[in-house]
């Protein structure tokens, strides 16, 4: 019991120090040692040697549920809260038994696959349109990312959207899933794609659930606000022409920039993602992507601050739903509004708040989707070419249809 005992003591360290696999690897051989002294014989480990991935789709289905690796990070930029945060924003320590049983539900939930995105095709460029490598750096830290510029944007561009891959994703693959740039040429809008590397975090995510990235002027917010502000000066643009948007990781990250950088953006586009301080740490956004409540940094603000568009699907088993009816619960809550106008169409719940021109608030729950971008090209990946175009309706939410309202069909692909 005293070796047991031991190996459990290092296994919190090693999690801690966010060393997951070890701390598993550990985990397991502890228990297999302890069934093996109790019944005379080994066993087969309760744990796995792999811990799930909350991006990886199984191989040749996009639409099912991601699997395999955790979102696990490298150490939190400085282990103390910055000047004048509050004592809560300290990041509490999850017990060692709610860490165990996180990762042996999520082996146990889901299926194995690749551990990597399946390779993309090279981006397309029409002809006259620039997609360029780029760089940048501040106190922060570095990013590269591509910049898409239509041949048609002139010198003053629409707007700017900021778009935040997922999971073992990069910038191509984010592009050619989400067909964009396409967009982007249709309605005169500049296209920033952001590269999270794995030497940033093990399997590429953004990091949103760490103490040292959800807040202004630190960690990832401060470069990616950097990127755009940057962005916003050369081409001349004001926050109303300024957007983020992203999926699943980069949909919680989407969420944390407009909560922390309202006077840069004018609205964000959050898909399959989760709401604001949502999770502290590894093991609570674990159970916040499970839909059991995190433990938050603090309470989060009680209304959004940007306009917002949701998009979820209603067989997401690797971001719950309830994450979406989170971020609306809170809308619901600070709105001096009573009721939300809901459209029912084939195959798909749009609920709006605000005007129908201009909503302040959307949200899309897609019928039978999974951890996939709606409407989005099979050529990239995690996406489901079937149900309503999420990046139509998010360009179309951020700066109207070409035609000034949501008739232009061209732009929508249609459920049915």
């Amino acid at each position: 019991m005293t070796d047991f005992g031991a190996a459990m003591r290092n296994a919190a360290r090693l999690t801690r120090s966010y060393r997951l696999l070890d701390a598993t690897r550990v985990i397991q051989d502890a228990l297999a040692k302890r069934q093996s002294a109790t019944s005379g014989h080994q066993s087969t480990p309760a744990l796995p040697l792999e811990l799930p991935n909350p991006e990886k789709d199984l191989e040749g289905d996009s639409t099912k549920a991601s699997v395999r690796k955790p979102a696990a990070a490298r150490a939190d930029v400085g282990s103390h809260p910055p000047d004048g945060a509050a004592p809560s924003l300290r990041r509490p320590r999850q017990p060692l038994g709610e860490v165990v049983r996180i990762l042996r539900e999520g082996r146990l939930s889901t299926a194995r696959s690749l551990d990597r995105a399946k390779p993309s095709p090279p981006v397309k460029v029409e002809g006259g349109a620039q997609y360029l490598t780029r760089s940048f750096s501040s106190a922060a830290g570095r990013r590269s990312y591509k910049l898409y510029i239509p041949a048609n944007v002139g010198e003053r561009p629409r707007g700017l959207i900021l778009m935040l891959h997922g999971c073992n994703q990069n910038p191509d693959d984010f592009a050619i899933g989400t067909a964009m740039n396409e967009l982007a040429g249709l309605h005169g809008l500049l296209i920033a794609y952001p590269h999270q590397t794995r030497a940033d975090n093990p399997s590429g995510c953004w990091n949103w659930f760490r103490p040292g990235d959800q807040l202004r002027g630190q960690g990832e917010p401060a470069i990616l606000a950097g990127i755009a502000s940057e962005l916003a000066s050369e081409f001349d643009l004001g926050r109303e022409q300024m957007f983020a948007a992203g999926l699943s990781a980069g949909g919680a990250m989407a969420m944390v920039l407009g909560e922390t950088y309202a006077d840069l953006f004018g609205a964000v586009g959050i898909h399959s993602g989760l709401d604001y301080r949502a999770a502290c740490d590894v093991a609570s956004a674990f159970a916040a992507m499970r839909g059991s409540p995190g433990s938050q940094l603090a309470p989060g603000p009680a209304e959004l601050k940007v306009r917002t568009i949701v998009f979820h699907g209603s067989s997401d088993a690797t971001v719950h739903p309830c994450n979406a009816d989170r971020i609306s619960a809170r809308v619901r809550a600070s709105s001096d509004q009573d009721e939300f106008s809901t459209q029912r169409g084939a195959g798909y719940t749009r609920a709006t708040l605000g005007p129908e021109q201009a909503p302040l608030f959307e949200k899309w729950s897609v019928d039978g989707l999974g951890h996939a971008w709606s409407g989005g090209n099979s050529a990239g990946s995690f996406t489901d070419a079937r149900g309503p175009s999420a990046s139509a309706e998010m360009v179309r939410f951020f700066v109207g249809s070409s035609n000034g309202d949501r008739g232009d069909d061209s732009l929508r692909l249609s459920s049915t």
